[in-house]
């Protein structure tokens, strides 16, 4: 057996309501899953399900997750923008082939409220030159998430919507009937790309309305009256 040589950080474990903890593996984030958050970036919008395409995909780092609702200003940005975003928690394997996605619901453990914290300056510019926009993504306390609810305590999640307030006015509605991958086909896409497991979450994607957050912001997210997540953006932001 070998032993470990350095003190290295445990996986993050995100609260469960009624007891116990989730262990994250990864985190998946899905892009432009609403069509009029794709118009308001300049994206194509499809107007049937034979012109959706294939998912945009992303990730971002475990470590990234922010329980406390504390989010420091990050580094090398001066453009911080909030994405709401319904998490989804995968509480078991997917088959070593193809996902089917009848069979996806079997793999949801339960379902959660965060954000999808952009530093949008540094991802406009990767665009622009046509390169990968992983810093725009991928930093520290970009991830914020609520507790975990079972999914049995959900019921079905297209009668449901997310929202968002920041200092008392509201931001970002979205229903999820209106996403344009459901979470199984999102689960099954992924599964052609990916070996899912036991402890992966997935970020659906953002309504309209994504914008700043300044230092001293508070912010609320709701999955309607299932869960919240409330936080504020705390330190200066860097000079320019």
């Amino acid at each position: 057996m070998m032993n470990d040589l350095i003190a290295a950080s445990l996986p993050v474990r995100i609260p469960v309501r009624g007891g116990g903890a989730f262990p994250v593996r990864r985190i998946y984030c899905v892009g432009r899953n609403f069509a009029d958050h794709a118009r308001e970036m300049g994206a194509p919008v499809p107007t049937s399900a034979a012109e959706r395409g294939q998912p945009v995909f992303f990730c971002k780092p475990a470590d990234a997750i922010v329980l406390d609702g504390v989010v420091p200003y990050p580094r090398g940005t001066r453009e911080l923008h909030h994405e709401v975003e319904l998490v989804v928690a995968l509480g078991a394997d997917a088959p070593a082939d193809e996902l089917d996605p009848a069979d996806a619901g079997q793999l949801v453990f339960g379902y959660g409220i965060g954000l999808d914290l952009t530093r949008r300056d540094l991802q406009a510019a990767a665009k622009a030159k046509g390169l990968p926009w992983d810093t725009g993504k991928a930093f520290d306390h970009s991830a914020p998430v609520s507790e975990l609810v079972r999914a049995g305590e959900i019921g079905e999640l297209a009668s449901r919507s997310i929202t968002l307030h920041v200092n008392g006015d509201r931001r970002q509605h979205g229903a999820l009937s209106d996403l344009v991958w459901n979470v199984p086909e999102i689960l099954h896409e992924l599964s052609r790309l990916y070996t899912l497991r036991a402890g992966d979450l997935v970020l659906m994607g953002t309504p309209a309305g994504v914008g700043p957050l300044m230092p001293g912001d508070r912010f609320d997210a709701q999955l309607d009256d299932v869960v919240s997540l409330r936080g504020e953006v705390t330190g200066a932001m860097p000079p320019a």
